[in-house]
């Protein structure tokens, strides 16, 4: 991630992302941002891929938002500069499907199966809940995403996305109705997969 005029460069390798400001002295506010992007950078990650199904996709809504959340600064770090982000990331995810609108997300048949003998339940667990997650619609999947897997209030999710609370617990409702339909039918097939075997 880059912003021209010498302020904000991030630079990953591996796990580790390290934010060099250019352009002279450090001023406060780098060193309060580089505070919270060290600490943020996961959790925006995880949450940006649970909200776009692609890894690719996720990295660059990651650096979208920290570089608004940057320039936003002095107003983000009133509030929760955390939720700023996340609704920088929702928004952007947003913008990012109006846009794109038929293109489709990575299908179901297409995520890898990670079912190796080696591979804990918990690996297995998570693929399947991606895999469910992708077939939720964008609204749904945003909202089963800040509330269950975030586990955000209601009230701050219905704030970060711009909806009502009781749109936040219609959606997230049927959201998590549609993810126990999908999932019993993997788990019906993948039991039936091991009984032919």
């Amino acid at each position: 991630m880059t912003v021209t005029g010498g302020f904000v460069a991030a630079i990953g390798e591996g796990d580790e992302v390290v934010l060099a400001v250019g352009a002279g002295a450090r001023t406060q506010r780098d060193v309060e941002f580089t505070a919270f992007m060290v600490d943020a950078q996961p959790a925006l990650s995880r949450t940006a891929w649970l909200l776009c199904g692609d890894v690719h996709r996720a990295e660059e809504l990651v650096q979208h938002a920290l570089v608004r959340t940057y320039v936003a600064w002095p107003r983000a770090r009133e509030g929760d500069p955390i939720a700023y982000a996340r609704r920088v990331l929702a928004n952007a995810r947003i913008d990012h499907w109006r846009k794109h609108r038929r293109e489709l997300l990575t299908e179901p048949h297409e995520v890898p199966a990670r079912e190796r003998a080696s591979v804990e339940g918990s690996h297995a667990e998570r693929d399947a809940l991606v895999r469910a997650l992708v077939q939720l619609s964008p609204q749904r999947r945003r909202v089963v995403v800040l509330r269950y897997l975030l586990d955000l209030p209601e009230r701050q999710v219905a704030d970060e996305l711009g909806l009502s609370v009781g749109a936040v617990k219609s959606a997230a409702s049927r959201g998590l109705a549609h993810l126990r339909r999908i999932l019993a039918n993997e788990t019906t097939t993948t039991e039936t997969l091991k009984e032919e075997r």
